[in-house]
């Protein structure tokens, strides 16, 4: 086995071609404008067509999108050139390179990179190398850093229909770190230790983005026998050891379906005969295929979309192909939850369907009859040890979808691929593995010089790297809360707030535990900078003592300020304490019932001063 991963993430600055903010609107807000596209793939340098963008141009999709004035402007709508890439960008970016022991590129050039699944407007995304040639220490020796290079980030989709994908323009252009290594991780736990550090690295900066999102993990898996495969979009690093380890499981499963097809009829190629069913499930009591043939025709009651009227798609049909030798294999599970079935389904789901019906399945959940499952046997020239596939949709989309299945039921191989990571661990198949056939130069953009001066810039701008951040952090914290500092989501909002004057292990508590259990209740605070900010700011002034912070919150999660939220539980101190040590005189008793008021040390103290 081999493994690599490819880590993006998002840099806090401005976007990277234009100088639109890069705050993303509130998910329930609406668009001041929107925008319809088509896009179709173009060759790449070399003058290929990269059959990753030729496979997306056959969807026929048709993209919507959503703008806003503060984060949108004419270079999102690819209405006009993109501005020189951000300043700021680029030298968190040189920073960050150097810290991993990179060659830096005396001239940097923007590519544009083909891509027309919609998630940009123009059907490239632009993308520049910056450095080559890294290292990375781990437990388990060095991991080298391939290329460095920073690029746009793409839109934020919004909901996809049978053919219109709907995405917001307010993410696109966000600048993106790239960060790709070697195929130098050795398993699964150490690719989990690898993508972590890697984070650590980048956040200990203190200038990327933090929040879900904001980085993205793609694991390269390749075994011995097999192909590479790009898992894309892993978000959870607990999840990643469950990435490599079914990816590996899938692939030597793969191979076992492949030779046993071999045996059963060799490397015969299974022929393309496609054939029409639709009088056979003419009066069927199948929901699925009713509903389906009924979408498709566009009858009263029925839910056909604008995207079936604008591409023509009437007349609704059910398709089958007869899959000799493999009887038995379709259902053959690769990993949990996912069969053989299931990578030929997401192959026919790549040309617009939802998916296939097959002869391994138990027919009766669907409701096909016994006489229907027969007439369909007899029609495709189904013999024992073979299977067959069947789809419903419209004839011309059902027929690509049906030869899609062919294709990789004729693979005798493990195909190189494009896979989304699912959130039980499992991938699923998007596209086919992209090469270079889909770069080519940016020709909007000027080249730009890398200089000695740019260069220490940079470096005196990324800070001292992890190290440094470790030990900072080991100075001002216990080392378990040093620790999980160093990890956590929180690391740039704590040192804030203690460079305003907080006392380290309250801000790092009332961040890591206090807002979790308050988190656990449904309560969350809406602006938690300025929030937290002003409540440590009171807190610095005396108005209350520490335990009375999580009560504090509470009220202050319901959009309380702070004083309101701690009327009634202002500190008791000085004279007034005094008062109350004549009148309790038990420590105890004054702090049963005055905990949330008094603090235990001063009181304490002024105790036995007494």
């Amino acid at each position: 086995m081999k493994c690599g991963l490819e880590i993006h993430q998002r840099l806090d600055t401005g976007k990277l071609f234009c100088r639109c903010s890069s705050t993303l609107a509130d998910t329930e807000r609406s668009p001041e404008y929107k925008l319809k596209r088509r896009l179709r793939a173009s060759a790449g340098e070399m003058g290929e067509l990269d059959i990753a963008a030729r496979m997306e141009q056959e969807k026929e999709k048709e993209f919507h999108y959503d703008g806003f004035f503060e984060s949108c402007c004419l270079v999102e709508a690819d209405e006009e050139p993109p501005l020189d890439m951000d300043a700021e960008a680029l030298r968190i970016v040189l920073g960050i390179a150097q810290q991993l022991h990179m060659d830096v590129c005396d001239e940097l050039h923007v590519m544009r990179k083909i891509v027309v699944d919609g998630s940009n407007t123009s059907g490239f995304q632009r993308t520049c190398l910056v450095a080559t040639g890294g290292y990375l220490e781990t437990s388990k020796g060095k991991v080298r850093i391939s290329t460095v290079a920073v690029e746009e980030e793409s839109s934020g989709i919004v909901a996809e229909e049978a053919h219109i994908k709907h995405y917001r323009l307010d993410r696109l252009g966000i600048p993106l770190i790239e960060l790709a290594t070697e195929p130098d991780i050795l398993d699964a736990e150490h690719c989990k230790e690898t993508a972590e550090k890697i984070g650590l690295i980048l956040r200990a900066t203190g200038k990327v983005a933090r929040g879900i999102g904001t980085i993205r993990q793609d694991v390269n898996v390749s075994t011995e026998r097999g192909a590479r495969v790009e898992i894309k979009g892993a978000q959870d690093l607990r999840t990643i050891p469950l990435y490599v380890q079914n990816e590996v499981k899938r692939q030597e499963e793969l191979l076992r379906v492949i030779g046993e097809v071999g045996k059963r009829i060799g490397d015969k190629e299974i022929k393309p005969k496609v054939v029409d069913l639709t009088k056979t499930f003419a009066k069927t009591e199948c929901g699925l295929i009713k509903k389906g043939l009924e979408a498709q025709t566009g009858k009263p009651g029925t839910n056909m979309g604008k995207a079936e009227g604008l591409h023509g798609l009437t007349g609704g049909h059910v398709l089958g192909i007869r899959l000799e030798g493999h009887e038995g294999l379709i259902g053959r599970e690769l990993v949990p939850g996912r069969r053989y079935g299931t990578e030929l389904s997401d192959y026919a789901k790549s040309a617009g369907v939802k998916g296939i019906i097959h002869s391994d399945e138990d027919f009766a959940k669907y409701k096909i009859s016994d006489a229907e499952k027969e007439a369909v046997r007899k029609a495709l020239g189904v013999k024992k040890g073979d299977a067959f596939a069947m789809v419903v949709a419209h004839k011309t989309t059902a027929e690509r979808a049906l030869h899609r299945v062919l294709e990789r039921a004729n693979m005798r191989r493990v195909p190189e691929e494009t896979r989304k990571a699912n959130q039980d661990g499992t991938s699923s198949f998007m596209r086919p593995l992209a090469g270079r056939a889909r770069m080519y130069p940016e020709t909007d953009l000027q080249t730009i010089e890398i200089t000695d001066k740019l260069l220490g810039e940079a470096k005196a701008a990324a800070g001292g790297g992890l190290e440094e951040k470790e030990k900072k952090l080991g100075g001002i914290l216990n080392p378990e809360m040093a620790g999980r500092m160093l990890r956590s989501r929180n690391l740039q909002l704590f040192e804030e707030l203690v460079e305003a004057g907080a006392e380290p292990m309250l801000a790092a508590g009332t961040l890591e535990q206090t807002l979790v259990e308050l988190r656990r209740e449904g309560l969350e605070l809406a602006r938690p900078r300025e929030q937290l900010m002003e409540l440590f700011a009171e807190y610095g002034k005396g108005l209350f003592v520490k335990a009375a912070i999580p009560e504090i919150l509470r009220g202050m999660c319901g959009g309380k300020k702070v004083r309101e939220a701690a009327k009634g539980m202002e500190r008791i101190s000085g004279a007034e304490l005094g008062k109350l040590i004549k009148e309790k005189k038990d420590f105890g008793a004054i702090m049963r019932e005055y905990r949330l008021r008094v603090d235990a040390g001063e009181l304490k103290k002024a105790m036995e001063g007494k």
